[in-house]
């Protein structure tokens, strides 16, 4: 990456936690993003997911741990990237402090909207690959699509909402989206 220009500043944590209240955004390698306010749909969707998520862990006793947005993340345990996923599996108790998960969760779900359609697709993706994270999904709601991103095996595959979805960080958890389309009407 090439150094910052003189006249690009680079913005902390100290930053984002100065914000007005009620400003949402997101610091990724020094740089503010501001986050619209999720929709229905949007909160209908990470309901849904958060739920199926959280009652399987508890069903499992699980030792991870499911967060729903605003979840602080702080990718690279420094002070120029601070993210807020819509979903986090963090399934190393070592990384949650009570401001949320230093380092990478397992697992992320981001579900796009119109204003963070690049975000979600290029430099979350790239950022969340490179701190470890070890599944990624991408939900579009727009486009009927389920994009998972397997990054301990380097594989990548899609899917629509008529489709269960194999979680691949656990043996036996599928999430049956087409259960979320027909709340959604879709």
């Amino acid at each position: 990456m090439a150094p910052p220009s003189a006249q690009e500043k680079l913005y902390t944590i100290h930053d984002i936690y100065n914000l007005p209240e009620g400003s949402r955004a997101e610091l990724i390698d020094g740089q503010i993003y501001y986050m619209a306010l999720p929709n229905r749909k949007h909160q209908t969707i990470a309901r849904e997911l958060f739920s199926s998520i959280n009652s399987y862990i508890k069903s499992k006793d699980g030792s991870c741990e499911s967060f729903f947005a605003p979840f602080a993340v702080f990718l690279d345990k420094d002070d120029k990237n601070y993210v807020e996923p819509d979903i986090s599996v963090v399934c190393n108790p070592d990384k949650l402090t009570d401001k949320g998960c230093s380092g990478a969760p397992d697992w992320i779900i981001e579900i796009v909207s119109s204003s963070s359609r690049r975000m979600d697709y290029f430099t979350k993706l790239f950022k969340y690959r490179t701190a470890g994270v070890r599944e990624y999904w991408i939900v579009d709601p727009d486009r009927k699509r389920i994009t998972v991103y397997d990054f301990e095996s380097e594989d990548i595959k899609d899917y629509t909402f008529s489709d269960s979805v194999k979680v691949n960080i656990y043996d036996d958890l599928c999430i049956n989206f087409s259960d979320i389309a027909e709340l959604l009407n879709i």
